[in-house]
């Protein structure tokens, strides 16, 4: 399988879970809102402060985003591109949300795919500072009591990502339990995953949220990517005695692509985070 050399010495442990309650959310987001404050709202009027979302329609203008790109220098194993703010309004198509925060603040991390106003579809990662709503967007997910999502240094990649820590529980939500987690670099995501789920003891779980990266992509009826920095959410991801994993990617040639992941051949490059849910 392929792999990566990163920076930094890779921990024992290859995934960071930590168990959660989980609370179905869905809501509409209105335009003319900062998403981020939006989504920060939108869960602050429930009592959360972090998910794993899903959006979906709407749109943004003014929009910012960045695609991968390869590394200037040996201190991370590839990085992003220069920031693209396409004019007019940006039709969100889908994508994925890890919301939670960062040095005490709210903040997201979000890959998606939209069309811009001159018609071409393009995917990568949503700026939360430059993401204005234009038009209203759909959100689904679940959020989450007893775990967090919080933005922390990483030895082993060199940068800053997300990744659940436990967190009080919010009374009164009820709410069902499941796994908040985070994969690190050079395993498989599914098979990853699938054990994740076994020691949890679900016989099948639905994914929530999902936004990493892999090295490049083997697809079960969609031609392989090679080149190997990316970005990439999961669009509806099962796992199971059945697991599937849709995903939209973008390479740092700006090339996208979309299918099904071959289930043993698809390593991490930096990160998965996402909330495996057996009620999903």
């Amino acid at each position: 399988m392929r792999s990566i050399r990163q920076p930094g010495p890779p921990p024992t442990a290859r995934a960071v879970v930590v168990p959660a309650l989980l609370h179905p959310v869905e809501f509409m987001l209105p335009p003319g809102a900062l998403l981020l404050e939006a989504l920060r709202d939108a869960l602050a009027a429930q009592g959360f402060r972090s998910a794993a979302l899903s959006i979906e329609g709407g749109g943004f203008g003014p929009f910012g985003y960045v695609m991968p790109a390869l590394s200037p220098d040996a201190a991370c194993a590839a990085w992003y591109s220069g920031t693209f703010r396409p004019p007019g309004t940006t039709r969100l198509e889908r994508g994925a949300v890890t919301f939670g925060s960062r040095d005490g603040a709210p903040f997201f991390h979000t890959h998606a795919i939209w069309t811009e106003a001159d018609g071409r579809r393009c995917a990568g990662h949503i700026l939360p500072e430059e993401a204005i709503i234009a038009v209203p967007i759909r959100v689904s997910g679940v959020a989450l009591s007893g775990a967090e999502f919080a933005v922390a240094d990483d030895p082993e990649t060199g940068f800053r990502l997300f990744a659940p820590i436990p967190a009080p529980r919010i009374d009164g939500v009820g709410g069902h339990p499941g796994l908040a987690l985070r994969l690190r670099p050079n395993q498989d995501i599914t098979l990853a995953l699938e054990a994740l789920a076994r020691e949890a003891g679900f016989s099948r779980a639905a994914l929530r949220g999902g936004v990493g990266s892999i090295i490049g992509a083997r697809y079960a009826a969609a031609p392989p990517v090679d080149p190997f920095a990316t970005e990439m959410f999961i669009r509806d991801g099962c796992i199971g005695a059945d697991s599937q994993l849709d995903i939209t990617l973008v390479d740092y040639t700006g090339a996208l692509s979309e299918g099904s992941l071959v289930r043993g051949d698809n390593p991490v490059l930096m990160t998965l985070e996402a909330v495996l849910d057996p009620e999903g």
